[in-house]
């Protein structure tokens, strides 16, 4: 159904409990809360069970539709566990609304991660590898060209720089940004994620990841940029060994960790200099978990 408001400004709370109980009669709205608002969207606790989000700008209201279409290709080939759309329109004329059912779990920026959970993350990077390419392209979902390594690391050399004179980087980690065979890496493409942060993943109190959230980044291609994700949100040696479960080889996981340090640096760095206004702590623990020294680096590296 289409749900019209006349003003073209971000809900507050009665506009959203408004929104979601003309959508879906009788679902309880007496508690509504703001989560966060991301480059797109912006989403709100709609009582106990379900999730309200509102695209800001037309491309985002691109990809919070096609986000819809995509969950359910993906539970329906995965069996990952992703928020169900209960409800959808525009809040005003041309943007976005969808109301979500709200999954069990706290975020990994909350809860570590054990064995169980990192099973099931390698259970995910192989089911996103099973999803034909062509089946997500035709919902949408765009292609995206693998980035460009040698401009990365002259970007992120850079940054290491302004971040050491800063005191917020050990500058005795910067052999580990070269990641040996990471430049060489090859695959094919495949649906990816595309931000796989510690926000969006959620993590049951049995340790098992509940939920996979925000899907609206999706692309196909690079499959490294979720192994990337990973050593952000839970550590590059946990990345690394859930990526290998999966089936990576050592180019890929070379790869996906060079990513992951060139933009937690560059991330970092422009954060910094005020280019960005992400939470400081936040990017501090990134830069920490992808840093982790691992097999992979070469022994030139600390």
């Amino acid at each position: 159904m289409m749900v019209i408001m006349t003003e073209e400004h971000l809900p507050d709370a009665a506009a959203v409990a408004g929104l979601a109980q003309e959508a879906v009669p009788g679902v309880c709205a007496a508690d509504v809360r703001p989560i966060a608002e991301g480059g797109d969207h912006a989403s709100w606790w709609v009582g106990p069970g379900h999730v309200a989000r509102c695209a800001l700008d037309a491309g985002g209201s691109e990809r919070l539709r096609r986000e819809v279409a995509l969950r359910e290709l993906v539970a329906e080939r995965t069996g990952v566990p992703v928020p169900a759309s209960v409800a959808g329109g525009d809040w005003v004329r041309g943007r976005a609304f969808t109301l979500d059912v709200r999954l069990d779990g706290v975020s990994a920026e909350l809860r570590p991660v054990p064995d169980a959970g990192e099973a099931d993350l390698a259970r995910l990077l192989v089911s996103l590898a099973q999803v034909p390419v062509a089946d997500a392209e035709a919902l949408g979902v765009p292609p995206e060209a693998p980035r460009n390594l040698p401009g990365l690391l002259r970007r992120a050399s850079a940054a290491a720089e302004s971040v050491a004179a800063r005191g917020e980087f050990d500058a005795t980690w910067l052999p580990r940004l070269r990641v040996p065979g990471a430049e060489a890496a090859t695959a094919p493409a495949t649906l990816v994620h595309n931000d796989l942060k510690g926000e969006h993943l959620l993590v049951a109190e049995d340790g098992r990841i509940s939920g996979v959230l925000d899907w609206t980044d999706a692309v196909t291609g690079d499959a490294a940029e979720d192994v990337a994700g990973l050593a952000i949100s839970v550590g590059a040696v946990a990345a690394v060994r859930i990526a290998t479960a999966a089936g990576f080889g050592h180019g890929g996981c070379a790869r996906a960790l060079q990513l992951a340090r060139c933009d937690t640096l560059t991330l970092l760095s422009d954060r910094l200099r005020g280019l960005d206004d992400s939470p400081l702590p936040l990017l501090r623990a990134q830069l920490r978990r992808a840093w982790e020294p691992t097999s992979l680096d070469g022994p030139e590296a600390p």
